[in-house]
């Protein structure tokens, strides 16, 4: 068995950096190529972090026979269609969020990785950041009891320069949607994880401060599959951007999550853990910065798939799984669209 997985990274954008950096850091990975279709940009990236490999088109970089894996790193709403190839070439993918912008792209690449009988990891970080895994497990266990109520609010800012950046963001054919589908989307996943699934969502979006064709607002009431009730709020309006905040209210007390952090742990009748750390936690950040995630989530995903590949398991976070937060945003957009609530089914 080999000791290393040879990744490819398909986009050499600024999400590159965290996957070549996850890549870097494991003892199971190694970076072999590169690709972009911007002339100069894949070579200049290989040239800078001393990558063997680097093409203009991602096809003939899926040829490398010694090639066992690529990182999606694309706009969003170009995600399936490299993932579909790097599937067909038999090479074991790990996609950035969201897996693509709509359920039918997202089907096809899940058939297309088992036909192939490839590997199928998503960037999802604030699940595998240690707090909210300890608060998945608190759950899990009923420490809480029937959840009753669960909100989330993911307030960020971004200045109307960020969509100017790129063409192609704050656009419904690569961006997919606003501040759920681009921003709000890590929370969504954590929220769904958490304290799902979400059957139904009655829900409004806006664009009400940037000058881009999906919303910067938005506002849903979810019904959860346990009975209980939650608000999903979305915004890249409010300046400077405040930590996305998950508030947890079941029959037995409440937990509360800022950027993957415990800030408050109260059990109707128990003491505080011992050992919790009341704000601890590696946090994920970019509530005013997309460049201040961080690379905490990727290096663990990244590691993880190399080691799905090497001991033939199923990755930590699945495509299955990533589907999930695309369902529930795109259902909030329907039922905007409608004025109605909408059942969600997954």
């Amino acid at each position: 068995m080999a000791d290393t997985v040879k990744f490819g990274i398909i986009g050499c954008g600024m999400i590159a950096e965290f996957h070549r950096t996850g890549i870097e850091k494991s003892p199971v990975a190694e970076l072999l190529a590169v690709s972009d279709s911007v002339p100069g940009r894949a070579a200049e990236f290989a040239k800078k972090h001393g990558v063997p490999h680097a093409f203009e088109d991602y096809r003939k970089m899926l040829q490398l026979k010694e090639l066992q894996a690529v990182c999606i790193c694309t706009p969003s709403g170009l995600h399936a269609e490299p993932a579909i190839a790097a599937a067909n070439a038999g090479k074991h993918i790990l996609c950035e969020k969201p897996l693509d912008v709509t359920l039918e792209k997202i089907d096809a690449l899940l058939e297309a990785v088992r036909r192939n009988g490839v590997k199928l990891g998503a960037i999802f970080q604030s699940r595998v950041q240690p707090d909210c895994v300890r608060v998945k497990k608190a759950i899990d266990d009923g420490l809480l009891g029937r959840i009753l109520q669960a909100d989330l609010r993911t307030k960020w800012y971004r200045p109307q320069s960020y969509y100017d950046s790129g063409a192609w963001r704050g656009t419904f054919a690569l961006d997919g949607g606003g501040c759920l589908m681009n921003q709000g989307i890590h929370g969504i996943d954590l929220y769904q994880w958490l304290v799902g699934p979400v059957t139904a969502v009655y829900g409004k979006v806006a664009t009400m401060n940037h000058k881009i064709e999906v919303e910067d607002s938005a506002y849903a009431i979810c019904e959860l599959e346990g009975g209980g009730r939650g608000v999903i709020m979305g915004s890249t309006c409010a300046y400077p951007g405040f930590p996305t905040r998950i508030e947890i209210h079941g029959e037995n007390g409440s937990i509360c999550l800022e950027d993957a952090r415990i800030v408050s742990w109260d059990i109707i009748g128990q003491e505080k853990p011992a050992d919790l750390q009341i704000g601890s936690g590696a946090g994920v950040g970019g509530a005013g910065d997309p460049k201040a995630i961080s690379s905490y989530g990727h290096e663990t995903l990244v590691d993880d798939l190399a080691r799905a590949i090497l001991e033939d398991r199923p990755p930590r976070i699945s495509g299955e799984e990533a589907r999930r937060a695309v369902a529930i945003i795109l259902a909030i957009y329907q039922s905007s669209r409608l004025g109605q609530p909408v059942t969600i089914a997954y």
